[in-house]
């Protein structure tokens, strides 16, 4: 029976109450869980910047707050472009990093040699960032044409090295200290008639990346659900730490899993040599582009706003053949084929592919890859992604002032009291559950679900409700095995009577 609270009991003057309140009626309703993107970065050198976490809306904003052709504000270019064509709703913050206290930055250098004897147009490349045009005029000296491309490397904010004038070179130094600046490239794009030449020295001797730490202690008890490493993919340091980090967000009382993107530009051998050291990893994801002209951390940022993106609108998804259309593919050469693939998804290591000349996601993995198991259960991001779904709505059921303290009684106990409840009371809401995750195609095989539920109260502790949701994830198409059998007509044999 049920008992209103509108007037409060034990009242006795003549009155009538009404009253009004919201009521949750679609209990065990499917809700998308919102993914969130946390950018694990470095400032640039020179720029003043808090170290507090900082949610960002365009990557103006992260150019202006961290210093423009900072790995935070190249990152943010993929991940928010001024297009629109990113992460669009889906939340980004940044937990921005400092140069480590004996950081080394990377430097490399431009040396024209001889004299301007005919007019031409040239820039500077570096990474797939371009500088303005600097001409060589007829009768150019060395010093002269050193000047103008100082001037022409510094005039692009986005560069991500800063230009040096010393009259006989053009030197170079990345915008952030660490290992990190020494993938960066140089190139001279130009005529070759000009009289001059160019001798390149390519950015070496970046050292010590900074510490994740303080960034990761400010991650608190928010949902981030994918992270980009902005550091390069050999500092094993910080993958541990991420690696640590993220165990802990799988546990039951956080119950907030993550993954951890970082790019690299290696080979199918070379990155499996990093994540065959790292076989039980659930955490760490790394994200290809072979021979691309982009930083690592620019190529995962491409990568990771389309995989975020299906990840958001439709959890149920794999995120095959989605195009990261700003970021640079390697020369055809250079990309893996289908035999390296499947070396690299088995060893724990994500795939892209290139069509039509663009990139695009192929297999999405984990490190985790255990000797003897031939179906990792974490090795796919997007079963984890189901998997966040899935707790993401048993949370939003049971972690409510309904169940928070409610009366608890046995199944057979009949109750007047609108707050009781009972576990035959978990079981049906997460029956619901059970149909709508299947109704989104996140579990497949929904009455095993059903017929496997338990819920009891715990015989040792009476405050204690203990249950059992067991789900099958669904699959996906990721393999395609077709037979076409074919034969020939014969006409029919003719007849002689």
């Amino acid at each position: 029976m049920a008992i209103s609270t509108a007037v409060p009991l034990g009242a006795v003057a003549r009155v009538v109450g009404i009253k009004t309140q919201f009521v949750k009626t679609n209990v065990g309703g499917l809700i998308n869980l919102p993914q969130r993107v946390a950018l694990v970065g470095q400032g640039a050198s020179a720029a003043t910047y808090s170290l507090g976490k900082r949610r960002i809306t365009s990557a103006l904003e992260a150019g202006t707050v961290y210093g423009f052709g900072s790995p935070i504000h190249l990152a943010a270019l993929q991940l928010l472009p001024a297009n629109g064509d990113g992460l669009g709703s889906i939340p980004l913050t940044v937990y921005p990093l400092e140069d480590a206290l004996t950081g080394v930055t990377a430097a490399g250098d431009i040396t024209p040699v001889g004299a301007g004897t005919k007019a031409g147009a040239f820039t500077v490349r570096i990474n797939g960032v371009t500088s303005s045009q600097f001409v060589v005029a007829v009768g150019d000296t060395v010093a002269t044409l050193t000047a103008k491309m100082e001037t022409a490397v510094n005039g692009v904010l986005g560069m991500p090295m800063v230009a040096t004038d010393d009259t006989i070179a053009l030197d170079l130094e990345a915008k952030w200290a660490g290992a990190s600046g020494n993938a960066l490239s140089i190139t001279v794009d130009g005529p070759t008639d000009t009289g001059f030449t160019f001798t390149i020295t390519q950015p070496t001797g970046g050292l010590v990346n900074p510490p994740v730490t303080g960034a990761l202690a400010q991650v608190g008890n928010v949902w981030e659900t994918m992270v980009l490493n902005c550091l390069d993919v050999a500092d094993s340091t910080t993958l541990d730490e991420f690696e640590t980090f993220g165990e802990g967000r799988w546990g039951p009382l956080v119950r907030k899993p993550l993954v951890v993107f970082t790019g690299h530009s290696l080979n199918e051998a070379g990155i499996v040599a990093i994540t065959d050291a790292r076989k039980t990893d659930r955490v760490n994801s790394f994200l290809p582009n072979p021979g691309s002209v982009n930083l690592p951390f620019v190529s995962a940022a491409g990568l990771l706003a389309r995989i975020a993106v299906t990840a958001n609108n439709n959890p149920a998804r794999d995120y095959g053949r989605q195009v990261a259309k700003y970021i640079a593919p390697g020369a055809d050469g250079v990309q893996w084929d289908y035999a390296q693939r499947e070396l690299a998804v088995k060893g724990g290591a994500s795939t892209v592919e290139v069509r039509d000349g663009e990139v695009t996601v192929s297999d999405t993995v984990t490190a985790y890859h255990p000797d003897g198991d031939e179906n990792p259960a974490y090795r796919f991001v997007k079963d984890i992604v189901k998997l966040q779904n899935v707790i993401f709505n048993v949370d939003l059921i049971f972690n409510t002032a309904a169940w928070d303290g409610a009366p608890l009684i046995p199944d057979d106990q009949p109750t007047v009291n609108p707050d009781a409840k009972k576990p035959k009371n978990a079981i049906a809401v997460l029956s619901t559950l059970a149909d709508n995750l299947g109704l989104a195609a996140l579990i497949s095989e929904v009455p095993y679900t059903k017929a496997n539920l338990q819920s009891e109260i715990d015989s040792q502790n009476p405050n204690r409700l203990n249950t059992v949701f067991p789900v099958k994830l669904s699959g996906n198409v990721n393999i395609n095995s077709i037979d076409i059998n074919f034969g020939f007509f014969f006409g029919a044999s003719a007849v002689i009577n």
